[in-house]
């Protein structure tokens, strides 16, 4: 750090990823921080890959936790693990309809449908909005989960579910996530790139997108945020 010191440079964080998680972690930089709340209230959907290991519990439900018991996991194949997932899909997909608040058979839920907007725009628990197995090799697995308003916890309580629905135990070995919203990894800096210029070129590179996802969710609210952001834009560009 060098010159003189920011008194009034605030920064704010989005939806936060706890010790034993990664991935996308978004941050708002002085104006950022009211468009993090704006972004917030879209409830868009994270996706994460979360790995897994058949063939034991613990108390926390992650791979360092303390070994509560051992099973055995040979009768496990692809095939039933994903009629497990097929199942917790449809479960939560009944439950996002519900939140929803929307008549399907409205002209309302097709157009909502249609932009994609069919969810929840309030707080509610956990909803799983799709979720895939990437890969399984035994005792390995790894999953794809596409949900809202999770926490990295939740996400391992599921792995340990699944376990115990296939008739073993499993155990959550990472969480990652791989986007947030309008965010995926190719938009995050490694750490190596925490500089002034690398993260304005990340500002600057994002914007249009997050200006268009709240045009798109939030268009019927106060868009002067938005405007600002515009002007923003082309002071920039003119720079």
């Amino acid at each position: 750090v060098r010159g003189p010191r920011f008194r009034q440079l605030k920064i704010g964080a989005g939806h936060r990823l706890d010790v034993k998680a990664s991935g996308v972690f978004v941050l708002g930089i002085g104006h950022g921080n009211k468009l993090l709340t704006d972004l917030y209230n879209c409830h868009l959907t994270k996706v994460y890959t979360v790995g897994g290991l058949f063939g034991k519990a613990t108390d926390d439900f992650s791979d360092t936790g303390k070994l509560v018991e051992k099973t055995t996991f040979d009768h496990i194949t692809r095939e039933k693990l994903e009629r497990i997932l097929a199942v917790i899909q449809g479960t939560n997909h009944k439950a996002l309809l519900m939140h929803s608040n929307i008549d399907m058979k409205s002209q309302e839920a097709y157009e909502l449908a249609v932009k994609g907007l069919i969810r929840p725009m309030g707080k509610t628990p956990p909803i799983i909005t799709a979720i895939r197995c990437l890969q399984f090799t035994l005792p390995e697995f790894q999953l794809e989960i596409h949900c809202l308003h999770e926490t990295q916890q939740y996400l391992r309580k599921i792995v340990h579910e699944i376990g115990l629905e296939l008739k073993s135990s499993a155990v959550c070995t990472q969480v990652r996530r791989i986007r947030d919203g309008v965010f995926t990894l190719d938009d995050a800096l490694l750490r190596t790139q925490w500089n002034l210029q690398s993260i304005q070129n990340a500002i600057w590179d994002c914007q249009l997108k997050v200006k268009t996802e709240l045009e798109k969710t939030l268009g019927h609210q106060d868009n002067s945020r938005l405007h600002q952001m515009d002007a923003e834009m082309a002071h920039a560009a003119d720079s």
